[in-house]
């Protein structure tokens, strides 16, 4: 309801709670919001917040009423009308009025109120002044209750002294009602509609339009002036207004004003009225700093990313020292043992990337100089090369891209920020996530029967051998032969150590055939963990803030909606 007009109902109420809740709203914004705000307006907001603050925390049965307009308009005059004494000055020098002057009906005290509005010059109306005044001019009184009211009369905002002008603006962003007083030579001043009325729109509840000096037109005149300058009202956004026609010197329309500024101190909810209108305002005019929406990233990094990270970290240059680790070891356990200790003298693939040592392979759970590095250290990964580079930019561009979608160019700005790291540091965390993933995993079972069936082999074909010595010493020695068991032509030494050996080497062939790709799983194995932990550095350099910069944006802009609502 509006508090100048009863049964208005274009304007929602406002409780002093939800007022101060709609508030934290606006301050949770433009925390929420930061740089991504228009400084000025954020700055408005800012002081906004604190208006509300302070004028909440003040007398909430004193209503502030401003009688604001341009030079020579009889604001002075109109304010000793409703006074009943002439409290402020009147005369033919312009400017007349320099200070704020205020007059204040009722017993309780605005001292406080009148402080922060910092007016110094103060009236205190004793007793229905302005109704004996009214009296002694032959009108009557409608019975006027004004207790509660502090009626400012205010320097032209349209003086030729810029401090009178920047005094008049000043209380005007304090008070609760205005009361834009014209005149039929001004009413249709630029100043008063462009720089007040129109910025004021939404103020219109709390808003009065004066027709001052009605007394020096024509009735009929005054009904088309009156209709003209509630056109160019309407047209400023403020509809419906009614124009008040008054007169100082007749005291025609006195009565009405003087109703109208009753029933906003018996509502005792204009300040709040206020207070309401500039949180919407302000967070308002804030709204056009935010989209209407945010997207929203999947769970799952883009697999683009990570492909690029996972080049830029050297995950394929460590799964492909896995397999061939893989392959050493398999060949070095299940190879041909007369030839096993070649491959021993090859260099370790892991070791010279300062990973995971072999030893880590079968002992799971042993510490080792790896886990050290992972915390410590570093690899000795090459570094990425500028193609790696390239992809990297180009990915996390176009995450920041798609993320940005539909946003003002300051949460764009910001969303990309987020979206590329600083180099150096993305560099070090993937480093860390390589080093840090275990590349650690049980031999396998195949490794063990290969072994054995190498080393039974091995020994027969030892066997067989060392039988054909005997044989071949016992003969040279001419000592008496011994039966020497065969399978058919052949000699089982000889079988022993043929079979033995062609056997082995078989066996070998078939161990590098399975060792390939045993090494081609293990690399796949590997290649999933390492993938997965530079999918978490995705997540947390890359994803994490710019899902923060999103989360920032909705909060920012849920807190302007219910502040605006």
């Amino acid at each position: 309801m509006s508090p100048l007009i009863m049964g208005r109902t274009k304007v929602k109420g406002m409780s002093a709670e939800e007022l101060v809740e709609r508030s934290s709203a606006l301050g949770g914004a433009l925390e929420s919001g930061a740089a991504q705000l228009d400084p000025a307006r954020a700055a408005d907001a800012a002081a906004v917040i604190d208006k509300v603050t302070a004028r909440t925390a003040l007398s909430g049965n004193h209503t502030v009423v401003a009688l604001a307009g341009a030079t020579g308009s009889g604001k002075s005059s109109l304010f000793n009308a409703l006074v009943g004494d002439a409290v402020a000055t009147v005369g033919a020098r312009r400017p007349t009025t320099s200070r704020p002057v205020a007059a204040v009906w009722g017993d309780d005290d605005a001292t406080d109120l009148l402080d922060w509005l910092q007016v110094a010059q103060r009236h205190h109306v004793v007793g229905d002044a302005a109704g004996q005044q009214a009296g002694e001019k032959g009108r009557a009184a409608q019975g006027w209750n004004l207790d509660g009211l502090v009626l400012l009369d205010l320097p032209d905002f349209d003086s030729r002294v810029e401090a009178h002008r920047h005094e008049s603006e000043r209380v005007l962003q304090l008070v609760d009602v205005f009361v834009w007083v014209t005149d039929p030579q001004k009413y249709a001043d630029a100043r008063l509609h462009d720089d007040f009325l129109k910025v004021l729109a939404t103020h219109d509840a709390v808003t009065v339009v004066v027709l001052n000096q009605a007394d020096r037109l024509s009735a009929d005149s005054v009904q088309q002036v009156r209709g003209d300058l509630g056109r160019l009202t309407a047209e400023d956004g403020i509809a419906g207004v009614q124009v008040l026609a008054t007169s100082a010197t007749t005291r025609a329309g006195l009565d009405e004003l003087g109703m109208r500024l009753g029933t906003a101190v018996a509502a005792r909810n204009a300040a709040q009225a206020r207070l309401a209108a500039d949180v919407r305002a302000t967070a308002g005019r804030l709204r056009a700093d935010v989209a209407d929406s945010e997207v929203t990233l999947p769970d799952d990094v883009d697999t683009e990313l990570v492909d690029a990270l996972s080049r830029a970290a050297g995950v394929p240059t460590v799964v492909a020292a896995v397999e061939r680790d893989y392959r050493n070891q398999a060949w070095s356990r299940t190879g041909w043992p007369f030839t096993r200790w070649v491959r021993a003298l090859r260099p370790d693939p892991i070791k010279r990337l300062r990973l995971n040592t072999r030893d880590s392979v079968e002992e799971k759970l042993a510490l080792t100089a790896g886990d050290v590095r992972s915390v410590l250290g570093r690899s000795s990964l090459p570094p990425p090369t500028p193609a790696a580079r390239a992809a990297v930019d180009l990915a996390t561009r176009a995450v920041g891209d798609r993320a940005a979608d539909g946003l003002p160019h300051r949460w764009a700005e910001a969303v990309s920020d987020a979206a590329t790291p600083p180099g150096p540091e993305l560099a070090d965390a993937l480093d860390q996530a390589v080093v840090g993933t275990s590349l650690r995993m049980r031999a396998p079972l195949w490794w063990r029967a290969f072994g054995v069936a190498q080393l039974l082999l091995s020994l027969v074909a030892v066997l067989g051998l060392g039988w054909l010595v005997v044989l071949v010493v016992l003969g040279w020695l001419a000592l008496p032969r011994i039966d020497t068991p065969s399978l058919g032509p052949v000699p089982y030494p000889l079988l022993m150590f043929a079979g033995g050996l062609l056997l082995g080497l078989a066996l070998a062939a078939v161990a590098r055939w399975v060792a390939r790709i045993g090494a081609r799983r293990r690399g796949h194995v590997i290649r999933r963990r390492l993938t997965e932990a530079v999918s978490g550095v995705a997540a947390e350099r890359i994803a994490g803030p710019v899902r923060a910069v999103l989360a920032r944006h909705r909060t920012t802009r849920e807190g302007l909606d219910r502040a605006a609502a």
